[in-house]
């Protein structure tokens, strides 16, 4: 079974929508959690979609990505990103560890909603032979792809990423501010792993990790669902 273009953009829209909004959405819940109360008054802990979509991030990236994927004939490392949440951590009431729980928000978000998606898969099963089954399946495997990579990528320690706040947070003073003058050059950092194809070798183990996680916990075996995903990727 093959995909065109638009069914692709059909099942890959709302799971990246909700994954890249609901990762800053949470980031913002849990600033407020522990004493900054800027995302809230900036209106950003929301889940309407709208409130936190960047055009060229959440839209037009991810979709370059399905374009050339498609065109090239091969699956990818799908990502994107919302507008950052604004967080001010010097409003939170310990500024270092709180750091942690704020940063850790993000990607939390994302293996939450990567184990909905696979409940939306083990639920289409039910469906068997209704116009629903599939696209409901198709749609779950992207929604936990992209959700896995998220995470994965996230957790990258790599200032400004949530790994490398979350590596602030837990190192010791002198390593952490170290660590934080890196974060002017993250993106280029980034940048380098992308062009470089290291980024893929690095997080997929991850990915594969909660993926196996996920089909485990719903009783799916791991193959049947990265042939779901293999499905929506290629």
């Amino acid at each position: 079974m093959e995909l065109s273009l638009v069914q692709k953009i059909v099942v890959f829209a709302l799971p990246v929508i909700f994954a890249i909004t609901l990762h800053e959405a949470a980031h913002g819940y849990a600033a407020r959690r522990f004493g900054d109360r800027t995302a809230e008054l900036a209106g950003r802990i929301s889940l309407n979609p709208l409130r936190h979509v960047d055009l060229v991030g959440t839209i037009l990236v991810p979709l370059g990505i399905l374009l050339l994927s498609k065109l090239a004939g091969a699956g990818g490392i799908l990502f994107g990103w919302a507008k950052p949440v604004p967080v001010n951590f010097g409003n939170l009431r310990r500024p270092k560890q709180d750091m942690l729980w704020v940063a850790a928000a993000g990607p939390g978000a994302n293996l939450l909603m990567a184990l909905f998606w696979t409940a939306m898969i083990k639920f289409s099963f039910t469906l068997q032979g209704t116009p629903f089954a599939v696209p409901l399946a198709l749609m779950g495997g992207a929604g936990v792809f992209i959700n896995a990579v998220l995470m994965a990528l996230n957790l990258l320690p790599i200032p400004p990423l949530d790994g490398g706040r979350i590596a602030v947070s837990l190192l010791p003073p002198r390593l952490a501010y170290g660590l934080a003058l890196v974060e002017p050059y993250g993106l280029f950092i980034l940048l380098a792993l992308v062009f470089t194809g290291l980024l893929g070798v690095i997080i997929w183990p991850l990915i594969q990790l909660l993926i196996s996680l996920s089909a485990t916990l719903f009783g799916m075996q791991p193959v049947e669902l990265l042939a779901i995903i293999q499905i929506v990727l290629n």
